[in-house]
């Protein structure tokens, strides 16, 4: 563990509905939490306004926006280089890792985290992932995380050193979005201040695969989506 009596953990927080409610969990498990955001060339930057605010909300003790542009390296219909795909259903989201995928996003992410979480002495690092009622990302599956904690242990100083145990937190792994939902509530999280469409606006779209998963959860829940939709 760091220096310090608190115990510290870096969360990854892209401003949408999962990375805010892990970021609630870590909270309430007594961390001191800080926060990375990775503005990689995405479409919009609705949703860095959004990790903004919940950061801010949750009192993290430090929150850095990273910029790294991936938009050259790593080609998806986040980044501009194909169309957002509209009014799928739950079958057809599921059918195949879609457009919306990102080349290696998660595992540069962690990377990050991990030389974060080296540098402020955090040994815990958490990601919003899960593979319950998902887009079909790789990256988002629990085989995944277990083999990156396997990296981070191998790959980090303090780890190879012995002072230093990381791991990989993805409470939500296992969790619908409508679990995931009703957790964060019971947190007290404010889920107008998240944001989770492709698109971008004012109003969110209700129609690419994030929109209609989050508005389904929502309605398993049996609580109202505070975001206004076009």
């Amino acid at each position: 563990m760091g220096k310090g009596n608190a115990k510290k953990a870096v969360v990854l927080l892209s401003g949408g509905l999962d990375s805010a409610t892990t970021a609630a969990i870590a909270r309430a498990e007594g961390f001191e939490l800080y926060a990375l955001t990775l503005d990689y060339g995405q479409r919009h930057s609705r949703e860095i306004e959004s990790a903004k605010a919940v950061a801010a909300s949750l009192g993290v003790k430090e929150h850095i926006v990273l910029r790294l542009d991936l938009r050259k390296i790593a080609r998806s219909a986040l980044t501009g280089g194909s169309d957002v795909p509209l009014d799928r259903t739950e079958s057809e989201m599921s059918s195949e890792i879609p457009p919306t995928y990102v080349p290696a996003r998660n595992t540069v992410l962690l990377s990050l985290a991990l030389a974060y979480a080296e540098t402020v002495g955090a040994e815990d690092i958490f990601i919003g992932v899960s593979q319950i009622d998902y887009s079909g990302y790789p990256d988002c599956r629990s085989e995944f995380i277990e083999a990156f904690e396997r990296l981070a242990n191998l790959a980090a100083k303090a780890a190879v050193e012995g002072t230093a145990e990381y791991r990989i937190r993805a409470p939500l792994v296992n969790s619908g979005k409508a679990d995931a939902i009703r957790r964060g509530i019971e947190l007290g999280l404010d889920y107008s201040l998240t944001w989770s469409c492709y698109l971008g606006g004012e109003k969110a779209c209700g129609r690419c695969d994030s929109c209609r998963l989050r508005l389904a959860a929502f309605a398993r829940a049996g609580v109202q989506d505070p975001l206004e939709y076009r």
